[in-house]
């Protein structure tokens, strides 16, 4: 329980920055030109300020997206909207057994640079919202 408690409370604590809006114009041309080249069919973007990169929120084939990526223009992790029940089993199970004073408010999946997936969980509680991520098989991770 321990462990679960400081995962919970290191994904608050990474939750808690707040993103920035910025106007496309103060995206560095390196950040566009990936994003372009990744998603040359989007058309309409949404750029924010996350620490020292850059998010694109947009939507492809009709789900809302986000694609996270350096001032050098590196892709970093491109996240994609998912209802709960489309989580893993083993995701849900450890929703149900570990978060169940939480309500399970959004889900998405993320494809992170160097191959992996993980799905994220926002939940709330209180009035509180957190992050949490894990991998395939139910496990939290912290990254």
């Amino acid at each position: 329980m321990k462990t679960v408690l400081m995962f919970a409370v290191a994904a608050l604590l990474a939750g808690s920055a707040h993103a920035q809006k910025v106007a496309a114009a103060q995206v560095p041309a390196a950040a566009k030109a990936t994003f372009q080249a990744k998603f040359p069919a989007v058309k309409t973007v949404a750029w924010e300020k996350e620490g020292t990169d850059y998010e694109a929120g947009f939507k492809q084939n009709g789900k809302t997206m986000s694609a996270v990526i350096t001032p050098a223009g590196v892709l970093q992790e491109t996240e994609t909207d998912m209802k709960v029940a489309e989580l893993p089993a083993a995701v849900r199970a450890t929703l149900a057994r570990d978060y169940k004073a939480y309500q399970v408010k959004e889900a998405a999946t993320i494809a992170k640079a160097d191959g992996r997936t993980v799905y994220e969980a926002e939940v709330s509680k209180g009035g509180k919202e957190q992050d949490v991520l894990f991998t395939a098989d139910g496990k939290v991770v912290t990254q």
